[in-house]
């Protein structure tokens, strides 16, 4: 089982200092979200019962790819992954070049995470069309996996983008892991056709989990593959146990994500900041991912 570090909401003043502590405590991979700017959303929030969005103005949201060159450059063999980076509400050269510059800087340990998006007001922000997000994220990501292999004179011509022969560099000395995130239907197929894995949308409920899971195999039988035929990454709705991890495992889940600081026990209650985050990352290293 990876356990992969959940870095959403925490102040980005802190966000070095805690790649470092998950690098020393062997967690797998440090997980960054994806968000332009806060504004009063007309987009209903998918995952909340009232489409109200759980973050404010002053919720820091630092640029994926930025943070993690910094965090790269102190750590050893921790992972990082955008769960997950909004892709088509930028244009295809910009996502080309940030994510082939932080691969490479270092040192092939990032994992591409990339949805449709579901904030039209965001796209607005950088003019780039809403409707059709999930066509162009379709012909997208076979794009940029060429782009990211450097060869010189690649070029393309399909119905959202069109470009001579180019190449662009640095690029990494291995393949970018692509991980869809989502749960809609699109999301699923998209996984299936061209995903190397799938990034859960919640923290999910144990029958919640199944049922996409149910969803994901069947788009996922379509095209001869299985579950076994890419990482599947969920967070779950459950207090961490050993025991839990390893029935996630025998459902087909080789990733979850922990955020050790939001359940602190009784002697870590009176902790705040970096202590807090120290504590919580230690103790569930030792009571979960130095048993599995």
């Amino acid at each position: 089982m990876q356990f992969w570090l959940g870095t959403t909401f925490i102040d980005a003043a802190e966000s070095v200092a805690v790649a470092r502590m998950a690098d020393d405590l062997n967690y797998h991979t440090l997980a960054l979200s994806d968000h332009l700017a806060y504004t009063e959303y007309g987009s209903q929030y998918p995952y909340t019962d009232d489409g109200v969005a759980p973050w404010k103005a002053e919720t820091h949201w630092p640029d994926a790819w930025v943070m993690i060159g910094a965090m790269a450059a102190v750590t050893r063999r921790l992972r990082f992954a955008t769960k997950v980076y909004v892709a088509p509400a930028r244009d295809l050269f910009t996502v080309a070049k940030a994510v082939s510059t932080a691969a490479f800087i270092s040192d092939n340990r990032v994992t591409f995470g990339v949805a449709a998006g579901w904030c039209r007001d965001e796209f607005a922000l950088t003019g780039q069309p809403f409707e059709n997000r999930g066509r162009r994220l379709d012909e997208m990501i076979p794009v940029l996996r060429a782009l990211w292999e450097g060869k010189p004179g690649y070029a393309h011509s399909g119905e959202h983008y069109d470009f001579p022969p180019l190449n662009i560099a640095p690029v990494p000395t291995e393949p970018i892991p692509v991980y869809i995130g989502g749960e809609s239907e699109a999301a699923l197929r998209r996984v299936a056709a061209v995903g190397d894995g799938w990034i859960g949308a919640r923290a999910y409920r144990p029958e919640q989990l199944d049922e996409v899971l149910g969803r994901l195999s069947r788009h996922l039988a379509e095209h001869g593959r299985t579950l076994a035929d890419i990482t599947v990454m969920a967070a779950v709705a459950a207090y961490p146990s050993v025991d839990l991890y390893r029935r996630l495992e025998d459902k087909g889940v080789d990733a979850t994500q922990a955020t050790p600081w939001a359940m602190p026990n009784d002697s870590e209650r009176n902790l705040t900041g970096l202590a807090l985050k120290q504590a919580t990352m230690e103790r569930f290293a030792a009571e979960v991912i130095e048993r599995m």
